[in-house]
């Protein structure tokens, strides 16, 4: 049977030298970084720690493999969360995610440029992956205005100069975002130009040892948060009010955003997807929440728990909704394994009463690294319109969802656990607890 015990930690585990985390299994790994790592400050004779030079070699040669196999001179790379991966470099992530003024090339083979946002060259000082620095050039029309044709042409030189120097004559490159004038002047350029969003996350969804305890450190200071949540709910605070506590934690923690405003309290959280609110929380009621926090070193940390806001006691169809979705999430863990196909996972999955399948959840399980990623899985239901197939793997990180809410009304309940695959079946990396008096069990 998979081991889904939640694991704590174990003050006997002994600590892994350096260099002896390669012949140990993930699981091993995980224990030893995840459960036992100290906060992540330079340690010499901790060898614990996590290795941040291996693990960015570790994450360019997943990706230098993707270039490998899709026969590119390299990549281009704009989204913030894959220039990250690649490179270890940060700047203005979220801003950066709809203003294209900063990006990388990664040549399949050779020295990695970064074009930097004005007055950011510093920024990439001690990065052993980047060559050099060169100030980008903002051909997007915000950056642009009516010279975007222009400066598409000035910036789609350079990026081939590049490619020529270091792509042994393949004229090909993947690019994860390019607006058409770019492609056009690319092409002007005789660079042809394929999807390199594909390869960024085939290369993501496996992780290694030191990427699982970052994840790990995430996942603490998410579960901080919510624990501050659930310290301050009440009656009377607004929505807002009681989701601005994970925001607090979590850049007090080094954290650094939060992707979504899912919570939602009483009728509000039926159907699901609405965002938070100033709607007052009443007691007796539920509060449904989905964290999508991107904590310390950009990894996510993709959390569901619903809440009974107090005082008094849950009322029957309430607990009987919490018990389903806690079901949901059990039974599902008990498939999860490596070597099994996602459409195998979908057809022996959970099966929801028929009055829960309608406001079912998108999807069965997603992936999570940096944000939610490669893959999913879709319900049976939905396999053959919306979704595909694969396998999973050991090293693979992914989050395990429910979501139980009536067609026909009355509130609804949100959990989700993040868990690692491993060898033989799959481990918690989520801690948080359930609520007990929801399920019946408090003592």
């Amino acid at each position: 049977m998979p081991d889904s015990t939640p694991p704590g930690h174990d003050p006997k585990a002994p600590p892994v030298p350096p260099g002896v985390a390669e012949s140990l299994s993930t699981r091993q790994v995980s224990l030893a970084l995840g459960r036992n790592t100290p906060p992540p400050t330079l340690d010499d004779s901790n060898g614990r720690q996590v290795d941040m030079k291996r693990l960015r070699a570790y994450r360019l040669g997943r990706l230098r493999e993707q270039l490998r196999l899709l026969d590119v001179a390299g990549i281009l790379l704009y989204d913030p969360i894959n220039i990250r991966y690649a490179t270890g470099s940060r700047n203005m992530a979220v801003w950066t995610l709809h203003n294209a003024s900063r990006y990388c090339f990664v040549p399949t083979e050779g020295p990695i440029v970064i074009f930097e946002f004005h007055g950011g060259a510093h920024l990439a000082e001690g990065l052993e992956t980047v060559a050099e620095v060169r100030p980008a050039q903002a051909w997007y029309f915000f950056g642009a205005g009516p010279r975007m044709v222009e400066k598409a042409g000035i910036w789609a030189a350079e990026i081939a100069e590049l490619v020529g120097l270091h792509g042994g004559g393949n004229r090909r490159i993947a690019a994860d975002h390019c607006d058409i004038e770019g492609i056009k002047a690319l092409s002007a350029q005789g660079v042809e130009v394929v999807d390199g969003q594909g390869p960024c996350e085939r290369a993501r969804v496996i992780k290694s040892p030191d990427e699982i305890a970052l994840m790990c450190h995430s996942i603490s200071v998410c579960e901080a948060g919510m624990a501050k949540m659930r310290e301050e709910l009440r009656p009377g605070m607004t929505e807002n009010e009681l989701w601005s506590h994970l925001h607090q934690v979590n850049i007090a923690r080094g954290g650094e955003w939060i992707e979504t405003r899912l919570l939602a309290s009483g009728g509000r959280t039926n159907p699901w997807f609405q965002e938070c609110s100033d709607r007052l929380i009443r007691a007796g009621e539920m509060v449904s929440f989905d964290t999508d926090l991107i904590g310390p070193f950009g990894y996510c940390s993709d959390l569901s728990r619903s809440y009974f806001c107090g005082p008094g006691k849950p009322k029957p169809e309430q607990r009987e909704i919490y018990r389903l979705a806690y079901e949901q999430i059990e039974s599902n863990m008990q498939i999860v394994r490596p070597g099994i196909t996602f459409r195998e996972i979908a057809e022996q999955s959970f099966r929801l009463p028929a009055r829960y399948l309608p406001n079912r959840y998108s999807v069965i399980f997603h992936g999570v690294g940096f944000c939610d990623e490669y893959p999913h899985c879709a319900y049976a239901e939905d396999i053959d319109e919306h979704g595909y197939d694969g396998v999973l793997e050991a090293g693979m990180t992914i989050c395990v969802e429910s979501y139980i809410g009536a067609v026909d009304g009355g509130e609804g309940v949100k959990l989700e656990e993040q868990v690692l695959i491993t060898e033989t079946g799959v481990e918690r990396l989520s801690t948080f607890p359930f609520e007990e008096e929801l399920l019946g069990r408090e003592f």
